[in-house]
């Protein structure tokens, strides 16, 4: 393949996996109760990337004395996050949600700007203003329209973005070292029993009443969301830029939204979808680096 292609291609892929994620988890939740179809969704995937790691010689235990972090990664990163969005949309669409979770730079920002003490420039003070008003207005303008059904998906889909957020500053601080497929085949088999036994004690099981498209759906998510997603994007990170591979996150919500209207009539309404340009347009300028920024306030001025 020619190497000029394969970013493109890596880029493409990520936005469409990540873009077609979120109707899946809506099928899937359709007859499969959440936390049972998040942990099947993870014990689909943990095989994968077991036999991953052990292809590209990666080890499956943490570094010494940090296997603690198993069993974290475990809850906190898989668990209780992909079980928060999966119930989410049991009272949202599919679009909706990843419009809120389309946020994850922002909220990752403000947690390094919290525990990490990471300085933000102006041009990114904008930007969070920018995008954080206009999810507001999004979500403020949805609530008239879904009710009390939307603030409790929109609240799970919120909480989810808030622990991955803090997950991700809490693993730059002490696991950083770890390798991709390390840190996601052990977890992805805790985080699936967690789930299994969780299950079984909360919610009424019942395999007949499971249709096949949610199984269909099931399988999509564990083989290429949870393992296709995470190789596209990890490599995408490794032959771009770190600005790049995060526009993925522009992308994939006008993809969910584009499926979601065409499979099941659900659509936010117009003022909402003008809202989409600013917010987007705020959580790009979050990613922009200092140094881009400046290059390009030097050719304006000397324009």
């Amino acid at each position: 393949m020619n190497k000029k292609r394969l970013p493109l291609l890596l880029f493409c892929s990520v936005c469409f996996i990540w873009g077609t994620t979120w109707l899946a988890m809506e099928v899937a939740v359709d007859t499969i109760p959440p936390i049972f179809a998040t942990g099947l969704r993870f014990l689909i995937a943990s095989p994968i990337l077991v036999l991953l790691s052990k292809l590209f010689n990666q080890p499956l235990l943490f570094p010494k004395g940090k296997n603690k972090w198993i069993a974290i990664v475990a809850v906190f990163y898989f668990a209780i996050p992909f079980t928060l969005m999966i119930a989410g949309e049991m009272y949202i669409s599919s679009g909706l949600a990843s419009i809120i979770f389309a946020n994850m730079p922002i909220a990752v920002m403000i947690t390094s700007t919290l525990f990490l003490g990471l300085r933000l420039a102006a041009h990114q003070l904008i930007g969070l203003f920018i995008a954080v008003i206009s999810l507001f207005i999004i979500l403020s303008n949805e609530l008239g329209i879904g009710g009390d059904n939307l603030l409790i998906g929109s609240g799970a889909l919120g909480l989810a973005v808030a622990i991955h957020a803090v997950m991700y500053v809490m693993v730059q601080k002490h696991c950083k070292d770890i390798q991709v497929f390390t840190y996601n085949a052990l977890p992805s088999l805790v985080a699936a029993i967690l789930l299994f036994i969780t299950s079984l004690v909360f919610e009424n099981i019942n395999v007949q009443a499971f249709s096949s498209s949610s199984l269909m759906a099931v399988g999509y998510l564990g083989i290429f969301a949870s393992v296709g997603g995470i190789v596209a994007y990890f490599k995408l990170g490794q032959i771009s830029t770190p600005f790049t591979a995060s526009i993925c996150f522009l992308i994939f919500p006008l993809v969910a939204l584009a499926l979601s209207a065409a499979t099941s009539g659900t659509a936010i309404s117009e003022q909402s979808l003008l809202m989409l340009l600013p917010l987007l347009s705020g959580i790009l300028l979050t990613k922009v680096p200092l140094s881009k920024f400046k290059a390009a306030r030097k050719l304006v001025t000397s324009a």
